[in-house]
Formats: C-alpha cells, sequence, structure tokens
C-alpha cells in the first residue's frame, strides 16, 4: 500500500512540528564536572593530578566502573586507593570526583547473603535490596551513649563460657599460630547463636578462597546462614578491598545494633588487614615504623573496635560483640601487631600450639587467656559452679609441671593431678557441636563435686556425654534458674549432683580389694604418675 505525496507531507510535517515544539520545551542545563588524570599506577594505587578540591577519603571513578579512594592529598597530586580491577587503567585515563565518601548498603536484605566490601553479591542470587546507604568509616559512639556489658554472650564452647566469659558487647581476641584453631572458635561461636536473638556478620580478610568457601559450606550446612551476613575480599582481590572489609562489615552491623539488635561480628584476621595497610602505606611513599607498618596502625584498630560496645536503654539497647582473629608467629605474642590489639580489646583467648598437638581441643591456653569483663557478663548458676575451677586448673598445671621432674608425690598432690587431668579432659570439646547452658552447668557442677576423678581417664568422653544427656532431666524450674541472675541454692545443687551420680553409676571402677588390704607405707605411684605424662 503506497501514501499518497499529500499525506505523506502531512506526516512530514507534523513529526517537523513535535520535534520542534520539544526542542523549544527542553531547557538545557550544565552540569559541573570535575575532572583529573591519572600519572602513573601500581600495585593497587593510583596518583591521580587535576583535581585541586578533592577531600581525603573521597571517592574517584575511574573508566572500567572502577572506583577509588583519596588517601593522600598532595599539592601536586592524589594518592588514590583503588577498590578493584586496575589492570585495565593506563596513564592518562580520566578520572571524575563523586563528591561522597565509600558507603555500602545495609538493612534485612543482606541477611543470607554474600557480598564484598562494597556491597556487590557473590552469591549469585541477584542484586542486593537494600534502601539504606552508610558510610564505611563512622566515628563510635561517644562514651556517654554506652552502658555496661552485663549480658553473656554465650559461645557454646565450655572452656570460654566457664573460665573465659565474653559479654555482649565486649571485644574478646583470638590468637594463637596458624591452624590452631582459631576460625572454629569463631565458627562455633557464631553456630551457637541460633535462637539466641543475634545477629552475626562474618568478615572473611584476604583468606584463600577455598578457606572461604569452606567456612560458608559449614554456616550453610548448620543452618546459620538465616542469621548471618557473610563480607569477604579473597587473597588476589587488591589490596584496597581488605583495607575497607572491615569497615564496611562493622558499618552494616552498627546498623542493626542503632535498631536494639544484638550482633556478634568475626573479623578473620586482621593480620591480613595490617598487612594489607602497610602494602598501601609504602606503595604511597608514607614513612614506615616499625616492622615497616605506618606510624597509624595503632590507629586504624582502635577506630575499628571502639565502635563495638553496649548502647545505653534509651538509645534501644543494642550491643555490637567483636571477635577479632590475630595469627601470631612462633607462639610470639609480644609481636608488633598482637600487643597493639591486646592493648586495644577487652581480653583474648590464646591457643596453644603445644596443646593442638596433645589433642586437647580447643587448644585454649587458660593461663594466658583472660576477660577483662569477667564474670560481670556471666550468668550467677555460671559463677557458682566454675567459681574455683580456673584455680584448680592453674594449680593443676603447675604440679604437673612440676612431677616430670620425677618427684614423689604425696596423696594430696596426686589427687589434685588426677582431679586436673579430669578437669582438661571435661573442657575437650569437638568441633562445631555447641553445648546448651544446662548440659554445661551439669558438667561444670558435676566437676567441681569431683565426681569425675574415679572415672578412668579413656572413659571420660562417654562419661561427660552422659552427664550431658542427663542433663536433659534437670526439673524446669531448676533449669529456668540457670538464665536468671537467681544463684543456685543447696536444692538446686543436690538435684543437679543427683542426677549426675545417677549417669556416672556406670562409669565407676569396681574396688580392688587387694590394693586396699595393702598398708599405705607400700602404695607406691604409678611410674606413669610420677612421670607426669599427658593423658
Amino acid at each position: 500500500m503506497t501514501m499518497e505525496p499529500e499525506s505523506l507531507q502531512n506526516v512530514f510535517d507534523s513529526t517537523i512540528a513535535g520535534i520542534s515544539q520539544v526542542r523549544e520545551a527542553c531547557t538545557p542545563q550544565l552540569r559541573l564536572r570535575e575532572v583529573g588524570t591519572i600519572t602513573s599506577i601500581a600495585t593497587g594505587i593510583a596518583k591521580v593530578s587535576g583535581l585541586p578540591g578533592v577531600g581525603f577519603e573521597e571517592v574517584l571513578k575511574f573508566p572500567g566502573d572502577l572506583y577509588g579512594i583519596a588517601f593522600n592529598i598532595d599539592e601536586d597530586e592524589i594518592g588514590t586507593v583503588l577498590l578493584g580491577d586496575y589492570w585495565q587503567l593506563h596513564a592518562g585515563d580520566e578520572v571524575e570526583r563523586r563528591h561522597h565518601v565509600v558507603d555500602i548498603p545495609v538493612g534485612d536484605g543482606l541477611i543470607g547473603r554474600i557480598i564484598n566490601p562494597m556491597g556487590r553479591p557473590l552469591d549469585g542470587q541477584g542484586t542486593v535490596v537494600s534502601g539504606t546507604r552508610l558510610p564505611v568509616e563512622r566515628p563510635s559512639p561517644p562514651i556517654m551513649d554506652r552502658a555496661p556489658v552485663t549480658v553473656p554472650l554465650q559461645t557454646g564452647i565450655k572452656v570460654i563460657d566457664a573460665l573465659i566469659p565474653v559479654g555482649r558487647g565486649q571485644r574478646e581476641l583470638i590468637l594463637g599460630d596458624r591452624q590452631t584453631g582459631k576460625t572454629a572458635i569463631a565458627l562455633d561461636t557464631i553456630l551457637n547463636q541460633r535462637g539466641q536473638n543475634v545477629l552475626c556478620v562474618y568478615c572473611a580478610i584476604g583468606q584463600r578462597a577455598s578457606g572461604v568457601a569452606k567456612v560458608i559450606a559449614t554456616l550453610r550446612e548448620q543452618g546459620a546462614m538465616d542469621y548471618t551476613i557473610v563480607v569477604v575480599t579473597e587473597g588476589n582481590d587488591p589490596p584496597g578491598l581488605a583495607y575497607i572489609a572491615p569497615y564496611a562489615a562493622t558499618s552494616i552491623a552498627e546498623h542493626f545494633m542503632e535498631q536494639g539488635r544484638d550482633v556478634l561480628i568475626v573479623y578473620d584476621d586482621l593480620t591480613h588487614h595490617a598487612r594489607a595497610y602497610r602494602e598501601l602505606s609504602l606503595l604511597l611513599r608514607r614513612p614506615p615504623g616499625r616492622e615497616a607498618f605506618p606510624g597509624d596502625i595503632f590507629y586504624i584498630h582502635a577506630r575499628l573496635l571502639e565502635r563495638a560496645t553496649h548502647l545505653r536503654p534509651e538509645l534501644g539497647g543494642g550491643s555490637l560483640t567483636a571477635l577479632p582473629i590475630i595469627e601470631t608467629e612462633a607462639q610470639d605474642i609480644s609481636a608488633y601487631i598482637p600487643t597493639n590489639l591486646i592493648s586495644i580489646t577487652d581480653g583474648q583467648i590464646y591457643l596453644s600450639p603445644s596443646l593442638f598437638e596433645l589433642g586437647v581441643l580447643p587448644a585454649v591456653d587458660v593461663g594466658k587467656s583472660v576477660s577483662r569483663v569477667g564474670g560481670k557478663a556471666q550468668h550467677a548458676a555460671y559463677r557458682a559452679v566454675a567459681g574455683d575451677l580456673k584455680l584448680a586448673y592453674a594449680q593443676f598445671e603447675e604440679l604437673e609441671t612440676f612431677s616430670r621432674f620425677g618427684a614423689r608425690l604425696d596423696e594430696g598432690t596426686r589427687k589434685l593431678i588426677e582431679h586436673g587431668r579430669r578437669i582438661r579432659a571435661c573442657l575437650k570439646q569437638p568441633e562445631f557441636t555447641p553445648i546448651s547452658v544446662v548440659a554445661q552447668i551439669a558438667v561444670l557442677l558435676a566437676l567441681s563435686a569431683k565426681l569425675f576423678d574415679n572415672v578412668p581417664l579413656e572413659r571420660m568422653t562417654d562419661a561427660e556425654l552422659a552427664v550431658r544427656e542427663a542433663a536433659k532431666e534437670i526439673p524446669a524450674e531448676v533449669s529456668v534458674r540457670f538464665e536468671t541472675s537467681d544463684k543456685l541454692n543447696a536444692e538446686d545443687r543436690k538435684t543437679i549432683i543427683a542426677i549426675a551420680c545417677q549417669a556416672l553409676v556406670s562409669f565407676q571402677p569396681k574396688s580392688d580389694k587387694k590394693s586396699e588390704s595393702k598398708p599405705e607405707s607400700d602404695v607406691r605411684p604409678k611410674p606413669e604418675t610420677e612421670a607426669g605424662e599427658m593423658p
């Protein structure tokens, strides 16, 4: 079908008229755009010139949807930390100001997701849905906005909950040599928060991809991703991403804390964070200090960990508990970064390679571990049953060391050593098996009452399991008091001890009449006891 020339002309005229009308209605607006130029590129950093108005830590946009942070503001150029794959950048490329600092999406849409420090998803589940963004660097709450730490954060690990209690709002450092179980303790703590109304944030800083995948697989298998957010930077990511990762994860956690929720954040680990910052500082020609770390290395960790706190009830009463992890070398806890973090945090959990090699897991060295919040963050029932446990364990360790010299031991000393060995056996715990408060108190009370002292060491694991199973029979009116500030009364103790005794009947050895008939002077300690060999 062909159109008549006259109708074709009409269509043409109406089109021209419409274009003219739109053109006249459109008012062009001028937009100010500040553009600079890359002068040089190095590993993870870029030098930029031509942007005299840039502020400290302002975001700059590079070609290829790549961003950077203005770190060094010099007279002639800007030292920029790059936050992504910088291989496609070249000297002479344009750089644009963004007039804001680095921020990250926050909110309920992140729960169960795996993201990078820029808020981009890494789990293949689509874009992160969030209506709010917060800067990754935020000031810590003022001292007058904080409340004392009084509520415990149950880790589900007996040795920690009994001897080194952690409170909600506390900062407890986990340190030890590589491959001693630091991440396992943090993961156990996350797994134990199921049903405790505690949101968890796991921040992997510069970890191997295989290690991160293993952690995420464990969280998924145990159903912990329902209340966990994972922020990931891998070992091959640029150092700029590793540097901002813990700050970004903390901003996510702070959003929930300010809503009145209890949050647990794990930094795994701050050794890689310190090394990434050292790398960036040296590339930007900042003056090096001790161990080539820059002079403000203490400050970058202090301003991070000071954001963990417990807010006053008027501000919602939320809390942010931090578990930073640090790696020592050759058991040297007096090195630069470990001592910095020990002085910043409210206590430390030290994992000993010697205990790890002996199969004492978790390998917590009770003597070198401390919680400065102490019993204030412990239930009264725990304080009642675990009060003398740390002292008894410390005495045992000292006596055990002394007994290795082959000295003759009197009966009282031998009993102390045997009791200490039962304490150590009871404090052992398999990975990813958090234990409830009721079961822990039943075991600890049986320990303090010395009910395990007649159980052979090789049967201690089964005996402890029997007590934990029997703890389910503790009356509800008694177990309810475990979670409150009420102390255990004499009747409660009798009830629990009676249940534990019943559970341990089958583990008591048969009486040996021959040994009973011997005079006391003829009883000699066995060679193994004199040598003080480890079980």
